[in-house]
């Protein structure tokens, strides 16, 4: 009997948890560059057999693990949370410090306090040194940023001159009527897309920043555009339904469950008195 309300039990902390990552995709429906997150959700004796020799089974007694074993098998679990990559819409904003990436595994690259990072919103501004900065203020690094000192890290355009990109990310402004490169930007690409840690802010965290390369040639960045959040409103609403849906079953299961157990407590003391 304990065995449907530990499982039960489970079942809604696991729907609790895809809860929160529904909402978080809907509360960034309209956040630029944004990337929906998902979950999977897998039973508790698959994930036992692919690590009971890592458990200190040995410690425990016979009737401890028989009991592990009976009491929690296939019980729900969230077995992993991943980061969809998939490209979200192009918008044309005109704004020509609006950028957008359209491959799915390349990402512009941030200097923040924390260290480099990853980003695919490329929606940026000037500041008062003319740098090129994120909406946070994290100034978006060149190709050479490794060879500059420190203060210099960062894309900095003459603020009297217009600005073009071309589809390669090399950065170019009017100069007494010529065209003139004055820098380029560092089109990352991570050896492994799905080793990135979403971090907040719109940032991505790579396992390791020298797994991460410059691609020369992209053929990938669009000037004047910004790449909207991957979201589909109505998907995350049909999940967020089914969810509370499922919140509720197994909320009436475990009602029931409890229901048949104090009854069954209440008849053995009566048998007992």
């Amino acid at each position: 009997m304990q065995n449907g309300y530990y499982q039960a039990t489970a079942g809604m902390v696991t729907q609790f948890s895809r809860l929160n990552v529904i909402s978080n995709n809907l509360a960034n429906v309209n956040t630029i560059g944004f990337k929906r997150n998902d979950v999977v959700i897998g039973d508790f004796e698959r994930i036992f057999k692919e690590t009971q020799d890592e458990l200190p089974l040995k410690n425990h007694t016979k009737d401890a693990a028989k009991f592990l074993n009976r009491t929690l098998d296939r019980v729900p679990q969230v077995s992993e949370e991943y980061t969809d990559f998939s490209a979200g819409g192009f918008k044309y904003s005109s704004n020509t410090l609006d950028f957008a990436i359209k491959r799915e595994d390349m990402f512009f690259l941030v200097d923040t306090p924390n260290g480099v990072r990853l980003t695919k919103n490329g929606s940026f501004n000037l500041d008062e040194d003319g740098f090129i900065v994120t909406k946070e203020g994290y100034r978006v690094l060149p190709n050479n940023y490794q060879t500059l000192a420190p203060e210099q890290r960062g894309i900095q355009v003459p603020l009297d001159r217009s600005l073009s990109v071309d589809k390669n990310g090399n950065i170019y402004t009017m100069n007494e009527g010529e065209s003139e490169q004055i820098s380029k930007f560092f089109i990352a690409q991570p050896r492994e897309i799905r080793e990135l840690k979403k971090i907040g802010d719109n940032l991505f965290e790579p396992k390791n920043l020298d797994d991460v390369i410059d691609i020369d040639d992209a053929d990938t960045l669009m000037q004047g555009y910004v790449q909207m959040s991957n979201v589909n409103p109505v998907t995350e609403m049909v999940g967020l339904i089914e969810t509370q849906r499922l919140v509720d079953m197994y909320q009436k299961v475990m009602t029931s469950h409890m229901t048949d157990l104090n009854q069954d407590a209440v008849q053995k003391l009566a048998l007992k008195a």
